[in-house]
């Protein structure tokens, strides 16, 4: 077998994977990149919105800054986050949106003067300040309490991968293209590889590595209809789980609310954020009836709900394809939908012949994100083999908890790999080269699973089995959840679990074969979709985008914890374990999230935190914003990261430079 050799190998192509190659790079190590796909073509380039980053530079962000970003970022994840993490983010954040515009993205700038945006369905006059002209802009989104989701009118991921794909190869990183990862190298304790296939030659290759950082994405395509690429499949996720790793909070799944129907394609919360407007089968504006606070701009997993509600109600519009809404963005005008959303538009025309300027747009919620993922620490390293790193979707680093705030994933490739870069590369000078004869005998078990696929003259078919699993999901593992729908999904898939290990396929070449691939694939698929369901069936609470129509309180005495999967080598289903969140390290007690009713079971330690809290800031009436923040939930960055961010108007030294 061809073994290659490298200090970081990053499987992964897309932002969150390049920035960390990037990152190890800068430090003097060799990185190499595999990608399934050409690296700008990765998901990442789907990402339309923009970018949260307390920049505070638009009329609409002043007062933004890394304590409010904190707070919305752990109210939307309704309490489920780790608030280390959402601090570490939140303060790096800005400098991640100000290196790439070193780096070429053109952000969309700020005009000083009169503007025209609408605000709650009114047209409104925004008077930008002389002092702002030329700084990024921000617009609004979803849950958060200032504008500041940086963007590139609604291109921001095409923009960001390109920019972070020629500083790649500048830097000098090779990229493997049309590749695949199909066995972690381990030897129970540290990872050392990986074995690869190359999806044209059909050549297995071990690439050995002093670290291996997963930044494959999420598992979109587990269900029949998704905003996912099509190689959002989870397969990277089942390379750590099959080596022995936790996988942290699989049920966090978020259905975002405006995909278009039927194909899925989303149609970016930018929308709703520069004014758009949900209606039913009457043309009727219904999100101020049951979130008359923030209407559209609710979080997203409140306005899935919402919809699904309505549409319940008999509101939905029919359709050969089920039940839809309205989302009306012609109150924006040609002029604005042209300039800021013109991927909008180009999607309109091309995949439903309309002109969103003049016609409003079929939408229904549609499964988009993965909170959950690979488990790792604040470093990024995960909890069960050293030298072993996630970083992006396919990690549960914990920064959404439960729910995910719109462009705050963008930002979480971006961010994450800069953090976790810096600990990629700290490992790199720490961790010896992977073992040769590790990679051989972990090369030799594929060979063998492919030789029997090849070699089997009958058996189940993969394509069909992935189907009806798509299905189950779909139907039964959605946005509102119940113990009846959801032990039937836990069965249904272990059945087709036990089926896979009989696979058959009817092409028998090993090179360029994609019915190998989808036999190879599968597996881990419906192995991550039983941990998912599995995970959903026994979390007897609602939190975020878990919502269980048979428990809709959140219970924070009994299930303010993470949720930890695992599947152990030969066992025919996953296991469950908990990680409780410490309440008393919180910065941020739970609360209130502030959507509906208050249905929160409270956990008995949240008011004694509350107090220690009241109790420091009447002793400190005069410390600053730091000086708390450092008091009560202190973090540490990598050296570089730390210092802090300078906003307009910023004349103190507690500042660093704009």
């Amino acid at each position: 077998m061809k073994i290659r050799y490298t200090d970081a190998l990053v499987i992964g192509g897309g932002l969150a994977g390049l920035r960390v190659a990037l990152a190890a790079r800068e430090r003097g190590h060799q990185a190499v990149v595999l990608s399934l796909v050409p690296a700008k073509r990765s998901h990442s380039a789907a990402a339309q919105g923009g970018m949260q980053a307390s920049l505070g530079n638009s009329v609409m962000g002043q007062g933004d800054n890394e304590d409010v970003h904190f707070l919305d970022t752990v109210k939307g994840s309704d309490w489920g986050c780790d608030q280390t993490v959402a601090r570490m983010f939140t303060h790096v954040a800005p400098k991640a949106v100000r290196q790439s515009a070193s780096w070429g993205v053109p952000w969309s700038r700020i005009k000083h003067g009169p503007r025209e945006a609408v605000i709650n369905a009114e047209h409104t006059t925004l008077h930008e300040p002389l002092e702002a002209h030329g700084l990024i802009q921000a617009r609004d989104f979803g849950g958060t309490a200032k504008w500041r989701t940086c963007y590139t009118s609604d291109g921001t991921g095409h923009s960001l991968l390109y920019a972070l794909d020629n500083q790649a190869i500048g830097a000098g990183i090779e990229v493997h293209e049309r590749v695949e990862a199909l066995r972690l190298v381990h030897d129970g304790q540290r990872c050392h590889g990986a074995i690869v296939r190359d999806l044209i030659t059909g050549e297995l290759v071990a690439y050995l590595a002093r670290t291996t950082t997963l930044a494959t994405g999420g598992w979109g395509r587990l269900w029949s209809v998704s905003t996912n690429a099509l190689i959002c499949e989870g397969t990277g996720a089942a390379l750590a789980l099959d080596a022995g790793v936790a996988l942290g909070n699989p049920e966090a799944v978020q259905f975002h609310p405006t995909a278009i129907v039927p194909v899925g394609i989303l149609t970016t919360e930018g929308c709703r954020g520069d004014g758009g407007l949900l209606r039913d089968v009457d043309g009727h504006r219904f999100m101020p009836d049951y979130e008359p606070e923030k209407k559209e701009l609710a979080s997203r997993d409140v306005v899935s709900r919402r919809m699904t509600e309505h549409m319940r109600k008999g509101k939905g519009v029919p359709s050969p394809y089920g039940d839809h809404l309205w989302l009306d963005i012609t109150i924006l005008g040609r002029e604005h939908i042209e300039k800021n959303l013109r991927e909008v538009k180009e999607i309109c025309e091309h995949f439903l012949g309309i002109d969103p300027a003049e016609e409003w747009i079929p939408v229904r919620p549609t499964q988009h994100y993965s909170m959950g993922g690979v488990r790792t620490n604040a470093d990024g390293e995960s909890d069960g083999l050293k030298g072993l790193f996630a970083v992006g979707e396919v990690a549960c680093w914990d920064l959404h908890g439960f729910n995910r705030l719109g462009g705050n994933s963008l930002a979480e490739t971006v961010v994450a790999g800069m953090i976790v870069g810096e600990k990629v590369a700290d490992a790199c000078g720490q961790y010896p080269m992977g073992d040769p004869a590790l990679g051989r005998e972990a090369g030799a078990a594929v060979e063998q699973e492919i030789t029997e696929l090849l070699d089997r003259s009958s058996g189940s078919d993969p394509i069909a089995l992935r189907a009806r699993m798509e299905t189950l999901m779909m139907d039964k593992v959605g946005i509102f959840r119940n113990e009846t729908e959801l032990a039937q999904a836990v069965s249904a898939l272990q059945a087709l679990v036990t089926e896979s290990e009989q696979l058959c396929v009817r092409t028998k070449k090993r090179h360029a074969n994609p019915e190998l691939v989808d036999a190879l694939r599968v597996r881990k698929m419906l192995r991550i979709a039983l941990c998912i369901a599995t995970a959903a069936r026994a979390r007897t609470e609602s939190r975020g985008a878990h919502a269980r129509e048979d428990y809709p309180e959140r219970n924070d005495r009994d299930w303010l914890k993470r949720t930890l999967v695992r599947w152990p080598e030969g066992k025919a289903g996953p296991q469950l374990d908990y990680e409780a969140l410490d309440v008393m390290a919180m910065e941020l007690p739970p609360g209130f999230r502030g959507y509906g009713k208050d249905l929160t079971i409270t956990h008995p330690d949240s008011a004694a935190r509350q107090a220690q809290i009241d109790a420091w800031d009447r002793a400190h009436p005069y410390a600053t914003a730091t000086e708390r923040q450092r008091a009560l939930m202190p973090f540490d960055l990598p050296a570089g990261l730390e210092g802090p961010n300078r906003r307009l108007g910023d004349n103190d030294t507690d500042s660093g430079a704009l």
